[in-house]
């Protein structure tokens, strides 16, 4: 996993684990920002897909930090963090 030098720090800071990072990296909304960035995080669906590849009781017993979100660009995580207000994807 490519990250910047700030990023690595502030991941360990906000205690979200590489296993949900990744998760978010397969199975995430994404939504593309005007300046090439992407912003990526757990919608329903997303979860749903998630539920069907690993199983329903393991996404419900790390339910408490599916609230996580990535912000990458190209292929490097930029910012990492816990969302506070849901995000309206454009579909």
């Amino acid at each position: 996993m490519n990250m910047t030098h700030q990023e690595k720090i502030n991941h360990k800071k906000r205690s979200i684990p590489p296993l949900i990072i990744n998760w978010l990296r397969h199975f995430g909304c994404r939504i593309t920002g005007m300046n090439g960035t992407t912003l990526i995080y757990f919608d329903k669906q997303s979860k749903r897909t998630l539920c069907s590849e690993v199983g329903h009781t393991i996404v419900r017993r790390l339910d408490d930090m599916m609230d996580a979100y990535l912000v990458m660009s190209k292929d490097r995580i930029i910012a990492v963090g816990h969302r506070f207000s849901h995000q309206r994807s454009e579909k």
